[in-house]
């Protein structure tokens, strides 16, 4: 099994001795093929895949790897569904909306494919609990959505010696390889750190949440990882070790670059204290020094009588599509790659809106309105504050009303 195609890898498990005549009717389509056939099939049925996230790219991932015939998954998430989830998300429904992710895909991939093995675990993936929750495990799918956890998933498989198939998206465009730090002989090792040595500075990428995501984005990258981890169990085909992919559905490119080891890391040989969240990580903006205020404590002041200096003045930095969807009105628009310029003059929105009152600056979550305010203080605004927990914050403790995205 396996060919003699350049960059091969021999199988990563060993077939169960048989098939029961309910698997050969399922997986007939599969048995048909050379490159997987009747042992192969096997092979899958005996495999164990560990996939973090239920999300965007969790979502096809678990219904193809069930689909397949993979005869354990087990999915961490620590997220529920949403209804701005359902677009993308697609082994999620509208009855699913506020449940756990992960007990959601359990009964979806019940439903799937009632032979196989679904353990859900609706937990934060930290630094205590990954190694423990990796034992028993073939490989690894990571489909979470921030950096954290995309680095400690990395460094634990490192460490376990476990390979990892690892995608992200953005907007059009996508990223997807596959890294091993102890593959067969004559493969080189390689890692996430290879490619990309440290995660950037938090909040300098935005989140699909603040970015966007088309739907069929997550489907297409979604798939190509559940090939790789049939390829890997299998032995079929030219695994992506060694090798990113990058696509652009928008503009329909798709190109492979080669990813090498670099001799200077130092090997990662433990993980570092803290941990990693399934979720978007939100740093806390009054640790960088920029002041702040809660939701409940702006709709406070909004609600008191105006004082002397004035009634706080919202300035929304977030992009069009954001305000589109919510916002908290009154409020000043000025996107965060425009604010420096806006500030520069003083008879600009914001100078006008300054005169009206102290700058309380929002966003999604926090991050990207602690940035704005920076800027502002430093372009000599006073009294600028950044909404802690940004839109999200105020929907969940203020205005129930407004939509969650």
């Amino acid at each position: 099994m396996g060919g003699s195609a350049d960059g091969a890898l021999p199988p990563l498990v060993e077939p169960v001795p048989e098939l029961s005549a309910e698997e050969r009717a399922r997986y007939s389509r599969h048995l048909l093929l050379g490159a997987i056939g009747d042992e192969g099939q096997r092979r899958l049925r005996a495999a164990s895949v560990f996939v973090v996230g239920a999300g965007g790219l969790g979502a096809p991932v678990l219904m193809y790897l069930a689909a397949a015939g993979v005869g354990r998954i087990t999915v961490v998430d620590d997220d529920e569904v949403d209804i701005g989830n359902l677009h993308r998300q697609v082994i999620h429904s509208v009855g699913a909306v506020g449940r756990p992710k992960v007990d959601s895909a359990r009964d979806r991939l019940a439903e799937l494919a009632p032979g196989v093995r679904v353990d859900a675990v609706h937990s934060r993936l930290d630094a205590l609990n990954i190694s423990a929750l990796l034992e028993g495990h073939d490989l690894v799918i990571d489909g979470s959505d921030n950096f954290a956890t995309r680095y400690l998933v990395s460094d634990a498989c490192e460490i376990a010696g476990i390979p990892l198939i690892w995608g992200t998206i953005d907007r059009f465009r996508a990223q997807l390889a596959v890294f091993w730090s102890r593959p067969p002989a004559p493969a080189e090792a390689v890692t996430l750190r290879d490619l990309y040595p440290a995660p950037p500075p938090a909040g300098s990428v935005p989140s699909c949440a603040e970015a966007g995501v088309v739907g069929a984005l997550c489907g297409t990258v979604g798939s190509m990882m559940a090939m790789e981890a049939v390829k890997l169990v299998t032995g079929a085909g030219r695994p992506l070790l060694g090798r990113l992919v990058l696509m652009d559905l928008l503009e329909s490119t798709n190109r492979t670059v080669t990813i090498r080891p670099d001799p200077s890391r130092e090997p990662v040989t433990e993980l570092p204290d803290g941990a990693g969240d399934v979720s978007c990580e939100v740093p806390d903006a009054g640790a960088s020094g920029v002041p702040t205020v809660s939701a409940t404590g702006l709709a406070e002041e909004l609600a008191r009588p105006v004082g002397p200096a004035g009634a706080p003045v919202l300035v929304d930095v977030r992009g069009a599509g954001e305000r589109s969807i919510a916002r908290i009105d009154p409020s000043v628009w000025v996107p965060l790659d425009s604010v420096a310029e806006v500030a520069a003059d003083p008879t600009g929105v914001l100078g006008r809106a300054a005169d009206r009152g102290p700058l309380v600056v929002y966003c999604k979550s926090g991050v990207r309105s602690a940035r704005a305010a920076a800027t502002l203080a430093a372009a000599g605004f006073v009294g600028v504050r950044s909404l802690a927990g940004g839109i999200e914050a105020w929907t969940r403790d203020v205005d129930p009303s407004l939509p969650r995205y």
